[in-house]
């Protein structure tokens, strides 16, 4: 068991299998207290890390000086108005007006396994990351403020073979009054900013999302944090603690990852004594929670990574986290169908026939899932209209989606639908029958995003009544797949349903809403894919990757925007999530023109698909699909399970890009390289691998993308490279040359296998 407790000096020692996270309760008032989380550590008592010994710390003077001390101690889940004016944990309202909260520490349990949150992802009863009793153990610690009748639960699941750590919290409450919960975090940690310390974030925009962002911390507060319902387009709720000169390679790197699908809070807050403070859980804006007496509320869980390792080591756990321990669909570790999507096919210009000759000639090449997107319902010729009323429009495609579905099968291959089941359009008969069931304030406009209106998750009617219709279609039509799209952001956030005090509860009560509707979905449907989507990436959260396996990564198709898109979301989630696909050129949001290749290379590097009109592609490109897909199936289980490396960013050096995939057994690699700008009077480019075996001997091998005869750059790395062995000292820290190719966007694979 990971979880030590030493019960005469109250310290409590977390150990993974290279990481340790230490807290104690202070002798007298006993608040729990962080003392240390970071590279492994074989001693127990290291409080001296509290500086009981420091003024104003010392025993004598704390009467004298408790606001200095309470200013100053690392609590590990800090209360708010006594005295400690950094970022607290926890902020309440009594029926009487007070907010000071200050818990202290009662007592402990330690179990093997893992709890299930109330509310949170937990479809069947299995919590969002879980693990067998044998894999992890639970050390719950309570704290209470007496005063405000306030109990807050703490949990802390360890795992025996990954550095991880979930935290979580609960609070109750044990009076005989309500209490007004205006802030509930899941996270705080405290670090020294010595050596000093940067932050790394995720940020973009629609089209462009999750770009690497790193600055060092400065004295203040950086904060993070979505305000639109979602976790959004904007910013990722992640955040990464590191030291200063930590790169790809080596370097102290602390992960925060919440589990958690609306709004969010991240903060990293220096003080003027060096300590940095880092908290995470939901967001505050228009956050408040009416607890009643004996009522419970749980904060979503906090992913706790520590690596010695760099970026890249702090990725690869992560990545083992989520591929083992929190997606549960069963493609997890199968291939996935490879799909054509007929959104960028089509857009809302169709009907059976022109869907039929897609899905025909997509099956010829070897496509495996044939998705109709959006315009298939009420009477949605453009996005005006029908979002809510989820049946067939018959004079668009007669027979149906049960038609279609019984064509598209009897071509051999899957079927799926496109869904954006959370909204409504004014101009539907969901709508006009039901205007209530839309969130909105009395007396104000309801603005619209995309000409829609979101609806009522936080009312149970509203679920269920979609949630008929959506498992209705998918019944009757024997549907395979279903992208769940989410094409806005909320505002105006109010129920019709709850009272005036409850109004604070809505954005948590839609997300919870969200959740047991996925919950069912998958649970109803066991060998259903879903995707999840948000106009592109704008909810791509650890939460939404327990429903679904895959996410849609981001609208933009082009594969160079792409590199960036696809690079910031690798530094937290496995690759087997990042929904990719090769689209037409010029690109239908860029205008870019990229070969058809570059796009296939890029597009591998996700669970790889296709988002075009197959039937009028030219005959090389058609020729080249059979050979893609077979690409993808031949490195599939090493893309979905193998260790991800990040070689070169072209962020950083204007022209080059390029990522590697490791076998756990290091019997085989993969390794992507994108010339993006071409530069003139240059020599080949040393590639340095990594990952790889420095004792075994490698065969590199350049991969071929289709028939077509190979670049003069790949040909000419193919004659250096046939019939030869590198050892993998040799590869990784001597490395192979790259030639460069004339002209931008060019790609090579490199296929690595031990003799």
């Amino acid at each position: 068991m990971g979880i030590l407790f030493d019960e005469q000096k109250r310290i409590f020692k977390l150990d993974t299998p290279a990481s340790s996270y230490v807290m104690a309760v202070a002798d007298k008032d006993k608040f729990l207290g962080h003392v240390y989380y970071g590279e492994k550590i074989e001693d127990e008592d290291v409080c001296y890390f509290l500086r009981a010994d420091d003024y104003p710390f010392m025993p004598e003077k704390m009467e004298r000086e408790r606001v200095p001390f309470m200013g100053g101690f690392p609590f590990e889940f800090s209360g708010h108005g006594c005295g400690d004016f950094r970022s607290s944990c926890i902020e309440i309202r009594t029926t009487d007006g007070y907010t000071t909260v200050n818990p202290v520490y009662v007592s402990h349990r330690i179990v093997q396994g893992k709890p299930v949150l109330d509310g949170m992802p937990a479809a069947s009863g299995i919590p969002a990351v879980f693990a067998s009793e044998k894999d992890c153990s639970t050390l719950e610690i309570i704290l209470e403020d007496k005063p405000s009748s306030v109990e807050i639960h703490l949990f802390y699941t360890v795992f025996e073979k990954l550095d991880v750590i979930v935290k979580s919290s609960c609070v109750h409450n044990t009076g005989k009054k309500p209490l007004f919960l205006t802030k509930f975090l899941s996270s705080s940690l405290t670090f020294e900013n010595e050596p000093a310390l940067d932050v790394l974030t995720l940020h973009g925009a629609w089209a462009r999302e999750r770009n690497i962002q790193r600055r060092p911390i400065s004295y203040g507060s950086y904060k993070i944090e979505s305000r639109r319902g979602e976790t959004s387009h904007l910013v990722n709720p992640f955040m990464a603690v590191l030291e200063h000169n930590a790169d790809q390679r080596q370097g102290n790197v602390y992960g925060v990852s919440l589990v958690y699908s609306g709004n969010f809070v991240m903060e990293a807050e220096l003080d003027s004594t060096d300590s940095v403070r880092v908290t995470a859980g939901i967001g505050t804006d228009n956050f408040c929670w009416k607890l009643e007496s004996g009522a419970s509320f749980s904060a979503p869980e906090a992913l706790l990574v520590f690596s010695a390792d760099g970026i890249g080591g702090m990725s690869r756990i992560y990545h083992d986290l989520f591929r083992n321990h929190l997606i549960r669909s069963k493609y997890k570790f199968q291939d996935r169908p490879v799909l054509l999507n007929s959104w960028e096919a089509a857009y809302f210009d169709f009907d059976t026939d022109k869907l039929l000759g897609i899905a025909k000639e997509a099956a010829a090449r070897g496509v495996e899932l044939f998705v109709l997107d959006d315009g298939w319902f009420g009477k949605r010729n453009d996005d005006n209209t029908s979002l809510g009323d989820w049946f067939v429009n018959e004079k668009k495609l007669p027979g149906g989606l049960v038609r279609l579905s019984e064509e598209v099968h009897k071509m051999g291959i899957k079927f799926g639908v496109w869904f954006e089941p959370e909204m409504v359009s004014p101009d539907s008969d969901l709508y006009r029958a039901h205007p209530d069931w839309a969130l909105s304030v009395p007396g104000r406009i309801r603005s619209l995003a995309r000409n829609q209106l979101v609806l009522d998750y936080s009312r149970p009617e509203v679920c269920n009544y979609i949630y008929n219709m959506v498992s209705a279609v998918i019944r009757e039509a024997k549907i395979d797949y279903v992208k769940w799209d989410m094409n806005r952001s909320l505002c105006e956030v109010a129920s019709a349903t709850l009272p005036a005090d409850r109004q604070g509860e809505v954005l948590h009560r839609y997300v919870l809403g969200m959740y047991r509707l996925q919950g069912r979905l998958v649970t109803d449907f066991p060998d259903l894919l879903l995707e999840n989507c948000s106009a592109g990436g704008a909810r791509f959260d650890p939460a939404m990757i327990y429903f679904s396996p895959q996410i849609w990564c981001s609208d933009d198709t082009d594969a160079i925007e792409r590199l960036a898109v696809q690079e910031g979301t690798a530094v937290v989630y496995p690759l087997s999530c990042m929904g990719a696909h090769v689209s037409v050129c010029p690109n239908h949001i860029t205008r870019r023109t990229t070969p058809f290749e570059t796009r296939a290379m890029v597009a591998l590097a996700g669970t790889f698909g296709y988002e075009l009109d197959i039937t009028k592609l030219s005959d090389e490109d058609k020729n080249a699909v059979p050979y893609q897909i077979k690409l993808y199936h031949r490195f599939g289980s090493l893309m979905r399970e193998g260790d991800y490396y990040r070689l070169l960013s072209y962020a950083g050096n204007r022209c080059w890009d390029s990522w590697q995939v490791v076998s756990k057994d290091k019997k085989s690699s993969l390794v992507t390289v994108i010339q993006v700008v071409t530069e003139p009077n240059r020599r080949s480019r040393r590639l340095r691998l990594e990952g790889l075996d420095s004792a075994k001997s490698y065969k590199v091998e350049v991969v071929r993308m289709s028939d077509a005869e190979l670049s003069e750059a790949a040909a000419a790395d193919a004659v250096y490279l046939e019939g030869r062995t590198f050892s993998g000292s040799t590869l990784m820290n001597a490395g192979i040359l790259v030639h460069r190719t004339p002209g931008d966007f060019a790609g090579t694979m490199y296929y690595i296998t031990a003799k």
